[in-house]
């Protein structure tokens, strides 16, 4: 049995969250239905924020409502208590909750101080017990900020040591605007993972400055299992200047695959759902393996499927 590798699709929240086409409820449904015949473990659907601050998001609670029924973990993005609750109403029992590693970032992001962030984030993880929902917590701008710059490693240490005495289900490493490298990643995650083991840490890598996947296989090589990618690498974060999209998942997919690891992903579902993706965006979408793929996906992905 070849090595599992689980994969969080993101496109129908962090791939649609900062599009100047704001596609409609059906569409966004339509998407979400489509990726869930991927094989993807889990898939986030969008996130419970003011429509008025991200108005492609609106709506999600009605998305949450009619989910495929697939066997596939469903999760979406909170950005504080009240989140948290109209989420959790909605019978999302994995959400997410984004920290920034800087004052900065957490002020522009979603105006706390980086002290009111992280007890937000304990508050909701302490919460979240209670009430039986798994909390995905992103440490977001892990690596380098737009408004501060390069990020210490030792500054990421010590908080992931105190996020992780909050036991969440996941905690997440982000390079939110893709200025991480192989190197760093590296170091970054070999220390995670020594300290807390790999179970319940994750990359969210982004390919500003083409590395996406050059990090998510230096990860790999930390022993990181667990990665957020976008159909197509679509995404960007609206509050991050700069930020381009995603790894997209069919090259993270492409790559595991030729190094014997299984994410599960069915390539032609998937190929199918980016098909559909450029068609609601109205521009081509696709990773930087996308153009052969399509062509030759049966070369690495049929003996599998």
């Amino acid at each position: 049995m070849a090595e599992r590798v689980i994969v969080k699709e993101v496109a129908p929240r962090d791939g649609l969250q900062a599009q100047p086409v704001h596609l409609s409820l059906e569409q966004r449904q339509r998407l979400i239905e489509s990726l869930a015949k991927t094989g993807v473990p889990e898939l986030e659907i969008g996130s419970f924020v003011s429509p008025k601050a991200v108005p492609q998001m609106a709506g999600t609670e009605q998305l949450a409502s009619q989910l495929p029924a697939q066997p596939l973990i469903y999760s979406a993005l909170v950005p504080n208590m009240k989140g948290f609750e109209l989420a959790r109403d909605a019978g999302i029992k994995t959400q997410a909750i984004a920290i920034s590693a800087t004052e900065q970032m957490n002020q522009n992001n979603i105006r706390k101080s980086l002290t009111e962030t992280f007890a937000m984030a304990a508050d909701i993880v302490k919460r979240a017990a209670s009430d039986s929902v798994d909390i995905h917590v992103y440490l977001a701008v892990a690596f380098e900020c737009p408004y501060e710059g390069r990020v210490a490693l030792r500054t990421i240490l010590a908080q992931a040591a105190e996020l992780m005495t909050l036991n969440p289900a996941r905690l997440v490493i982000a390079d939110t605007i893709g200025a991480a490298d192989p190197a760093a990643v590296k170091e970054m995650m070999s220390e995670l993972v020594a300290a807390y083991g790999a179970e319940r840490l994750a990359c969210h890598f982004h390919d500003t400055r083409a590395l996406g996947i050059a990090n998510v296989y230096a990860a790999l090589e930390a022993g990181i299992r667990q990665f957020d990618s976008s159909a197509g690498g679509l995404g960007g974060c609206p509050f991050a200047p700069g930020a381009k999209g995603n790894v997209a998942t069919e090259d993270i997919a492409s790559l595991c695959q030729q190094m014997g690891l299984d994410t599960g992903i069915d390539m032609a579902a998937l190929l199918e759902s980016i098909a559909l993706l450029s068609e609601f965006i109205g521009a081509p979408q696709g990773g930087r393996s996308h153009y052969w793929l399509v062509k030759n996906w049966q070369k690495i992905f049929a003996s599998s499927h």
